[in-house]
């Protein structure tokens, strides 16, 4: 039996479509039926008049990872556990969450994995949960360092990976994979997917940062192929073409019919406007617009070298005007 956690996010959904042309039976975590019925979506998407078929090949289970009890429901009988489940949020105001879902709710599943004897688990990272290189490129090598700019969210990912790393000490058999920004067919209300929303209105302004982006199917196939390998005790970055924002942000502008962005906004001025609205989010109990952590990422200039896991795993990255295309092309619009 296969678990996923997180199992209704973009990586999960993606991740389940991969597992139900092989497996008999999946069981998934979700915790919205407005999100399970976005992975329905997905799968008329990729399987036309064949999802059902496929669909129904998973065991739905509504649960909290933060729950034990609910957690000793979901690992009867489960041998693998893709480990998706994290809240994603640059505001200041959810590092506390941030901290109990990535780290607390890794430890539980590390714990019933190492409890019910799982053969294997892979837990979904990210490159927030390293550091990384000022005059070069960035690998595995470079350790997560605390700083002033370190992000909420990269603290949480970089405990939850500790979590990991104590269950392999204590014998699990695990993989760790370190993906950028993930993109893909969803609902652009997905935090990831947001900047398909906003380009679509047009965007007159660029930060000076560079970053990478990756496909979801990439991911997933990283993910499926290190599972299946004997690979373990390892993490790997996942990173697909490395861009600059004003690239990404010019290369969307083509899609939406949209003029590009041709003001490059100060980063203290970013910083103002992020600070004005974090203010706006508190007062209101919102999570829109800038965030001063947001704003941090968006300045950095990162390249990632991605090499070890094309050796490992064999994986072609897409382009980035192909996982651009097709991730409009698999728009879900979301009620």
């Amino acid at each position: 039996m296969i678990l996923v956690t997180g199992a209704s996010g973009l990586v999960g959904s993606h991740l389940l479509c991969q597992l139900t042309q092989e497996a008999s039976v999946v069981r998934a975590l979700y915790r919205s039926e407005n999100r399970r019925q976005d992975t329905k979506e997905i799968f008329n998407f990729y399987f036309k008049e064949k999802a059902d078929q496929f669909f129904n090949k998973i065991e739905w289970i509504k649960g909290d990872i933060l729950s034990l009890t609910d957690l000793a429901l979901m690992f009867e009988d489960v041998t693998h556990v893709y480990h998706c489940a994290a809240l994603v949020s640059f505001h200041k105001a959810d590092f506390h969450r941030c901290l109990q879902v990535n780290r607390e709710g890794t430890a539980n599943i590390v714990n019933f994995c190492l409890k019910h004897k799982v053969e294997k688990l892979c837990y979904v990272s990210s490159t927030a949960a390293l550091s990384y290189n000022t005059n070069g490129l960035t690998d595995e090598s470079f350790k997560w360092i605390p700083g002033p700019e370190v992000s909420g969210y990269s603290i949480s990912k970089f405990a939850a990976e500790k979590e990991v790393w104590r269950g392999i000490e204590e014998g699990l058999k695990a993989v760790i994979i370190n993906p950028c920004v993930i993109l893909g067919p969803g609902s652009w209300k997905e935090s990831s997917l947001s900047i398909f929303k906003s380009a679509s209105k047009g965007i007159g302004f660029y930060p000076s940062g560079s970053n990478a982006i990756v496909d979801v199917r990439d991911v997933v196939y990283s993910m499926h192929y290190l599972m299946n390998s004997e690979i373990s005790s390892k993490k790997f970055l996942c990173t697909g073409p490395n861009v600059t924002f004003k690239e990404l942000l010019e290369a969307l502008a083509v899609r939406f019919n949209k003029s590009a962005p041709k003001i490059k906004s100060p980063r203290w001025l970013s910083l103002v406007v992020a600070s004005f609205s974090e203010v706006i989010n508190l007062i209101l109990r919102k999570r829109a617009g800038l965030t001063i952590e947001s704003v941090y990422s968006a300045y950095k200039n990162i390249t990632y070298d991605n090499r070890l896991i094309c050796e490992a795993t064999g994986v072609k990255f897409h382009s980035l005007s192909d996982t651009l295309d097709h991730a409009i092309n698999g728009k879900i619009e979301r009620n």
